[in-house]
């Protein structure tokens, strides 16, 4: 199963961001966006930063996935 996980953006260097969500920080692409700013949040797939969305569509999401996670839906 493919995710694509919602994160927020901590830093930009370059076309390279830190990207941070309870508590894990992960690097992710830039290449495939523009005008990604620290406090964005954006959809992580294989390390690539591939939509900006906004916070509520990401809290959603996250909360959907976190109660998925608690059923065992999905795998830890």
């Amino acid at each position: 199963m493919c995710l694509g996980i919602p994160m927020r953006v901590e830093a930009v260097n370059g076309d390279v961001a830190t990207c941070a969500i309870d508590g894990v920080e992960r690097e992710a692409s830039l290449m495939m966006l523009d005008e990604v700013e620290v406090g964005d949040y954006v959809l992580i797939h294989a390390g690539f930063a591939i939509e900006k969305i906004d916070e509520n569509e990401a809290q959603l999401t996250l909360k959907t996935l976190r109660e998925a996670l608690d059923q065992g839906l999905l795998p830890e």
